[in-house]
This record gives structure tokens, sequence and C-alpha cells, in this order.
């Protein structure tokens, strides 16, 4: 046996008369000590691979002892793994066992190099086409592909975080495409876990955010007649999935992968590849495939005809305003400029908060729901819209009876809810690099911009009137966000729930350019902590992010949905800083029921303090009951390299 690998299981304290699993160099093995013997056996039952190492050793009728399955009773001798008979078996493989100094060694056959798998070959095609980053849980369903991603991991070409729920994996997934532009992945087991997936695709979807859904599957030999955790995933994900394909023995793997990736990105949406159990680890001498020569660059410009339209357009107006919308991220500089060269106010979509720094000239904030009233003010008195990446959805409040250019990629987006007066299918930036040469302002134009500077003057007199507000039952939320504007660096990546303390967030921060991310069209609660896991994410994948701080702000109702993945937070040590406004109710739905003339109905809410809860996580906690405090709270919360929550405990009405 000198050709054996002695792998060492442990100390030699496992008690007479007893069993255990042990996992030496990852073999599967039942120990056992009887009679003053120690044996090793294959630990897989062979009837459904039950672990005689969680069994017992019992006597039986003929007076024999014998290591029973815990699953379905199956007897085995505990020294020699031969059955008693009556069964097809011919008994479990063993291995030599030896006790050197009190410590139990088992001779393993040298190591065996690696069978290359179909989802090694799949894994590799994603790793080749950018896909960096993987969110999600490992379970029985997707072992097979959890390795292949494991190997990935250790090679240093992918990374992987463990979430404690699937709903955060989706919506950290969902962040990382709408702040990249590139997909990461989610891996999930069959049935439940694959379900969990749906709400963060829909925001996906609905966002236009690349993402790749993984989703394990039970084996292809029992689809359909109701195996445990079988559900048709196809049909699941048809909605939201533009590419939706099952892993199958015969399938073009690498291709498969490459369509996946090739459609989240080109589409901006939704891809999904289901993998059935036993496929997973199916032999492949495939090799694995490239975007080289699949894929084009992302520019369509506008029509001559189109840009001399605008252009007439654009030189008649003497108010004209640009409204960016979060399709506008990649051309934001452009358009500030030819802004400048107007002297256009610029005012934002909700979901394009941060494209434009609130301290530019040209800045004039958020519009619609969320907005401030100088933002509104420049759209009533304009005689032209720019409106670039924008939909006009009905929380933005768009006026669709002014004169309109609407300049979009995607030809659906224009005119989709009314008509309007020049639409215009081509890349955002492309089209301000072609009309910004041929306008300027004209001599008689408005002098917008020192109109807009007197509107902030009077916006910002009107928001320290509201300082002084603070109420019996908590801070009010311009205090908050006032503390928050002077403190959050620059840079930061900044992720924002949905309830009143987004639009308080909407209304009151004022950005320094700041990236901010939501779940705009679903609006689905809970999103803030899992997109902030997606952006910390992005950091370390992406050169032009690392070292940003990533800010995440929520209500109470909003980190209930995912509080536990605080200690993801721990885990990984994600510098990510939360900022909660905690007022024990659903506000903005209290709020609507006020509005809609019902009575206030279960929307009361029984918290623990959350910042306790932080530290019991490991992360810094601190807790804010009045607005003086709040700004010291957090600095010294984002000064923490790590995890780190503020509860501030807020007044419901002062939003």
């Amino acid at each position: 046996m000198s050709d054996l690998d002695w792998v060492s299981v442990g100390a030699a304290d496992l008690p007479e008369g007893r069993v255990k699993t042990v996992s030496p160099r990852n073999i599967f093995i039942c120990l056992s000590h009887f009679d003053g013997q120690w044996a090793a056996m294959d630990n897989h039952c062979p009837h459904q691979g039950g672990p005689l190492g969680e069994g017992t050793i019992e006597r039986g009728v003929d007076d024999a002892c014998w290591i029973r399955c815990p699953w379905h009773g199956w007897d085995f001798d505990p020294l020699t793994g031969k059955p008693p008979g009556g069964h097809e078996d011919q008994g479990q493989k063993t291995y030599p066992v030896e006790i050197r100094d009190g410590e139990v060694f088992i001779g393993l056959e040298p190591e065996p190099p690696h069978t290359r798998t179909v989802t090694d070959v799949m894994a590799e095609t994603l790793v080749n086409w950018g896909v960096k980053r993987v969110f999600g849980m490992v379970g029985h369903s997707n072992l097979g592909l959890s390795d292949a991603i494991r190997r990935q991991t250790v090679d240093g070409r992918m990374s992987y975080i463990g979430i404690r729920h699937e709903g955060a994996a989706a919506f950290a997934a969902s962040a990382y495409g709408k702040l990249t532009g590139k997909p990461a992945a989610c891996l999930t087991i069959a049935g439940p876990g694959a379900t969990n997936l749906l709400t963060g695709m829909w925001d996906a979807k609905v966002d236009r955010a690349p993402v790749i859904a993984l989703t394990g599957q039970v084996q292809t030999q029992v689809f359909g007649p109701g195996a445990f955790q079988d559900i048709d995933l196809k049909a699941a994900f048809d909605a939201v999935s533009r590419f939706s394909q099952a892993v199958l023995s015969t399938s073009k793997h690498a291709e498969l992968a490459s369509l996946a990736v090739k459609t989240a990105l080109i589409e901006r949406d939704v891809s999904h590849l289901i993998f059935p159990d036993d496929v997973q680890t199916q032999p492949s001498e495939a090799a694995a495939l490239t975007p080289e020569g699949r894929i084009s660059a992302p520019v369509v410009k506008p029509s001559d005809e189109n840009l001399t339209e605008a252009t007439k357009m654009i030189a008649a107006a003497k108010r004209p305003i640009i409204i960016m919308g979060h399709g506008a991220w990649d051309a934001k500089d452009a358009i500030i400029a030819l802004a400048e060269t107007l002297g256009a106010p610029v005012v934002t979509t909700f979901k394009g908060k941060g494209l434009i720094p609130d301290s530019h000239p040209n800045a004039a904030g958020v519009l619609g729901r969320s907005g401030t009233p100088i933002a509104s003010w420049f759209m009533n008195e304009c005689d032209l819209q720019i409106v670039l990446g924008a939909s006009f959805s009905n929380h933005t409040g768009i006026n669709p009876g002014k004169p309109t250019i609407q300049v979009d990629f995607e030809r659906m987006q224009l005119g989709k809810f009314h008509p309007v007066t020049l639409p215009v299918w081509g890349e955002i930036g492309a089209f301000c690099n072609a009309v910004a040469p041929a306008v300027s302002r004209p001599s008689d134009a408005d002098d917008q911009i020192t109109e807009l500077a007197d509107r902030w003057r009077m916006w910002r007199a009107e928001k320290t009137g509201r300082l002084t507000e603070e109420g019996s039952r908590g801070v009010a939320s311009v205090a908050i966000f006032e503390a928050l504007s002077r403190v959050a660096p620059a840079d930061a990546l900044i992720a924002v729930d949905v309830g009143n303390n987004t639009y308080s967030f909407g209304r009151y921060f004022e950005t320094k350019g700041q990236h901010v991310m939501m779940s705009g069209y679903l609006g689905s609660i809970g999103f803030a902590l899992p997109a902030a896991i997606g952006a910390w994410s992005a950091t370390q994948d992406f050169e032009h992010l690392r070292g940003r701080k990533v800010i995440a702000v929520s209500g109470d109702g909003g980190l209930g949905q995912y509080a536990m993945e605080l200690t993801t937070l721990v885990k990984y040590g994600m510098d990510i800083t939360h900022v909660l406004l905690h007022n024990d109710e659903l506000g903005k739905i209290s709020k609507e029921q006020r509005a809609g003339e019902w009575p206030v109905w279960e929307t009361s809410l029984v918290n623990p303090s959350f910042a306790a809860f932080a530290r019991l996580c490991g992360a810094h906690g601190a807790k804010v009951t009045k607005g003086a405090d709040v700004e010291q709270a957090l600095a010294e919360a984002l000064a923490v390299d790590g995890p780190a929550l503020v509860e501030v405990m807020t007044d419901a009405e002062l939003v």
C-alpha cells in the first residue's frame, strides 16, 4: 500500500459502536469504529445514495450488528461493508485505515486528473464573454455547475458572492448590470431557488439591465411526473427572459453560453440557462467559445434628415431645456457640453439623478414626483424639450404638450405613450456629437442660467426652513439628505429603495455626480441593500470603479425584506454604508391610503433596533434620534472600511 496517499481525517475520537461521515480529498466516506477496529467504506448507500455515516450500528434479529442506512434501512457490515444478503448490491467499496499517534488516516488511490465537463465548457465560455461575477446559493441540484464556477474562481477568472436569499442575488445582478452595462450571473437550485429570482429578473428586464440566470434542475429522467422540486422552469422564465434554454446532453454547450451572454448584452435583457443535474457533470471535450467576430460596436447614428430638423428646432428655441434619463449615462459628458453651448437648463428623471452634479451651473435637479420645484419650473416655461434617454414615465411627468425632440437607441421607446414632435432613432452620444457643431445659443435667447441660479437660492432657502421641522416622532428627512449631501463622496455609488425615503432622497439630496441606482419601472421594495452588494462587486471587477464608496438608502420596510444580507456584507468585507430611515411604518402606503381617502390600515411595523442588529452581524451600527447628530454619524460610518449602518429614527409625516 506504499503507492497510496494517506490522508488524515482527524483525531481517533469516534466512540466505539459509532459511525460518521468524513471527506478526505472530497471523497465521501463512512468511517466506523466497531469491536475495537476501524473501517472506512463508500458512504453512498446503493439505494438513492443515503449517507451511511449518518446512520447507526444496530443489532439485527440474527444477533449480528449492522450499519443501518438512515434513509431506507439497508444494512451493511460495519467492518467489511458487506450486506446481509437479500438485496442486489455486492457491498461497499472499502479503504484501508491506519491509526497513527491518535489520528485516523485513510489510504486513497492517487487523485486522477479532473475530467472536463459540460459545465466547465460553459463556465469558461461565460468568462470569455466577460462574465466576471456570480451571485447565488449552492444547492443539491446545481453542484456540478457550482464546481465549474468554483474552478473559475480558483483560477482568478471569476468571483462569487454567496447570498442568503436568491432574491438578493437577482437584485445584486440587476444593479451590477445597470451600473456597468455588463451582465453578472445568478446561480440557484431548481424549484424555489429559481422562482425566488423572478422579481429581480423583472427589475432587470424593465430597466434594460443585462443579467444571466443559471438555474439547476432535476435530472432529465424525472422531468414531468412530479419529482421533488421539479417545475417547468422554461415556462416560469419565458415572460421575463429574452433567451431561455435547457442545457441537454446533445446541446452545443459553448454556443448556448455564448448566445446567452450575447442576448443579454445586445438586448439589455435577461438570459436564462437551465442545467439538469445529470447533464452538469457529463464529460465534454468541446472548446470554450469567445465573442470575437460575434458582436459589433453599439453605435447607431441618427439619420441626416433627423439631424437637420433637430438643428432647426434647437436654433429656433429661446428657452430650450434638456431632459436626461437613465439611458443617457454613457453620453452625459457630451450632453452637458451641448447644454453649456445652448445655455440650457438640464433636468433629469429620477432614474437619471446624478447624471449632472447639482452644483453645475446648468443643473436644474430632478423632474417629477421625486423632484424639485426648480425642474418643474423650467419645464413649464420652456419652448423646446430635448429628451435624451428618458421614456416619459408618468412618475416623471414630462409635458406631452411641449415641442419635443426625443432621442433613444430603442425605437419602441420613441413616442411610446404619445406623439412627439421629432422622434430620433440613434445613440445619444452620436446625436450630441453631430448636433453640437451646428448649433449655438441664439442672441435673443433668454438668460436661463442666471434665472436657474435664482431658483436654486429660493429652493435652498426653503430647505433650510424645513430643517427646523423636527417632529416629536423623529428626524425630518430633509435633515438626513442635507447632511448626506455634504459628507457623501462625490464619486459614491448610491443604491436607493422605494417609499417615502426615496422620494425625499430625490427631492433633497444634492448630487455631486454620484451614480444612483434604483428599481425604476418595477419599483420593488427591498432593492437597496442587495443592489449595494452588486455595486460593491462591480468596484472589485472594474478598474474605473475601484475604490468608490457604496451607499444604500432605504426605509425600515425595505431593509426588512433582506436584512440578513448584512451578514453577507460582513462575510465578504464589503465597504458599504447603509442609511436607514426608520419610522416603524410603511409610510408611503399610509400616505397613499390617506390620499385615496381610505382608512390607514396595516402599515405599522414592529422592528428591532437595526443598529444593534448590524452590530450583532459584525458590522458598524449607529442609532440617531436628533437631526443635529445625523451628519457626524454619517461621517463616522462612511469612514469605516467595511459594512456600516446608520439608523435614523424619522417622522413619517416629515418627508
